[in-house]
């Protein structure tokens, strides 16, 4: 997927490009995305902010089903998300892969977990997306 794929969508001012957000591999599938754990991303204590994996996680699991359904004129919004944070991290790269466990004509359902830079687990996501038309501005 490249990013003149015209069912790419554009990350430039949004959350995604504050976050520092990086997309490895994404598909209708799959999604690999990492982001960087420094102050923009920090809570008050120093450590990853929640919110932060949860941003991470919505947005590997959207594009993913964005992909999925934009040849079809469709887009997917978040619907519900949880989250279970597992371990702090302080610095360096998480990395978070979200991959397709029902993908539904009006809903799809992701599973995405987030590891930091030595493999091990910090949060386990799972995200509702509802499948709309699609419409730009």
């Amino acid at each position: 997927m490249t990013e003149t794929d015209p069912r790419m969508l554009s990350t430039t001012d949004t959350l995604i490009d504050h976050l520092g957000i990086q997309m490895l591999e994404v598909s209708g599938t799959r999604v690999v995305a990492t982001m960087p754990v420094e102050a923009r991303t920090h809570q008050p204590m120093g450590l990853l902010h929640g919110g932060a994996s949860v941003a991470l996680a919505e947005t590997v699991a959207s594009l993913g089903a964005h992909l999925s359904v934009a040849d079809q004129g469709l887009t997917a919004v978040g619907l519900e998300i949880n989250a279970n944070h597992l371990r702090g991290v302080r610095s360096g790269l998480v990395t978070a892969t979200a991959t397709a466990i029902h993908q539904g004509r009006s809903t799809q359902v992701w599973q995405i977990d987030i590891v930091d830079g030595q493999g091990r687990a910090v949060c386990t996501s799972r995200c509702t997306l509802a499948i709309i038309p699609a419409t730009r501005s």
